[in-house]
């Protein structure tokens, strides 16, 4: 069984600086028919105007990932890290027992268009870390690349939760089939562009929710940018 929710029905909030779109619950937006999926907990768009950003705030007990797509991000936190996150890299901070971080836009002139990703962690109260990697766009052009894992395969970030996730870039003829596992969920964020998704064509902010399924299927892209889960029942 697979369900579409366009980009339309998301939560939305506009604080000036940031604007931010939020597939499931968060602050100010609570929708009880989307608190998450699978453990997939949060999927926010968020767009920071130059010379702003998130202060310092504490987490505890997230796997949470950013994935940056245009702009840079700047990230500090208690673990010591002091980091430019461009587009292209993907970043891992296991919250764990407690950390405190911050996230700015020091672009003068241009705003950071990031995804913040939020996975529920299957070991709490571990000792915090922090993870960052760089992925070719040829890795991702046409295929679907492992990005984030439970075991760190294939040169993906190592996340501690029961979730795998896969980044894609797609065009024209460009396709990918992707095993699913019938008792397993998937989640596929098309990040912009458009792609059809198991026959079903998604535009930029669509999702497609997918339950019971043995394959997905990616073809026809429109200059495509595609993010996949595999998560826990």
């Amino acid at each position: 069984m697979m369900t579409l929710r366009s980009s339309g029905e998301r939560g939305y909030a506009d604080h000036g600086w940031l604007k931010s779109f939020h597939s499931f619950s968060f602050a100010g937006y609570h929708d009880p028919e989307h608190m998450g999926f699978g453990n997939l907990r949060v999927i926010n768009e968020d767009r920071i105007a130059a010379g702003r950003g998130f202060g310092t705030h504490s987490h505890q007990n997230m796997e949470i990932i950013s994935y940056v797509l245009s702009g840079e991000l700047a990230h500090k936190d208690s673990l010591g890290n002091v980091k430019g996150i461009p587009p292209g890299d993907v970043q891992r901070m296991s919250a764990g027992s407690g950390v405190q971080h911050s996230e700015f836009n020091h672009a003068e002139g241009q705003t950071t268009h990031f995804l913040q990703i939020w996975i529920l962690p299957n070991v709490t109260d571990i000792a915090p870390g922090y993870e960052q990697k760089t992925f070719a766009e040829l890795d991702k052009r046409g295929a679907l690349r492992l990005v984030a894992s439970p075991d760190g395969v294939q040169g993906s970030v190592l996340i501690h939760a029961d979730a795998r996730l896969h980044a894609g870039l797609f065009d024209g003829e460009e396709s990918a089939v992707l095993a699913l596992d019938p008792q397993r969920k998937a989640y596929v964020h098309l990040v912009r562009g458009q792609l059809e998704v198991n026959g079903q064509v998604l535009h930029a902010g669509d999702a497609a929710l997918l339950q019971a399924e043995d394959r997905l299927r990616l073809a026809k892209g429109q200059a495509a940018e595609v993010l996949v889960f595999d998560l826990a029942p």
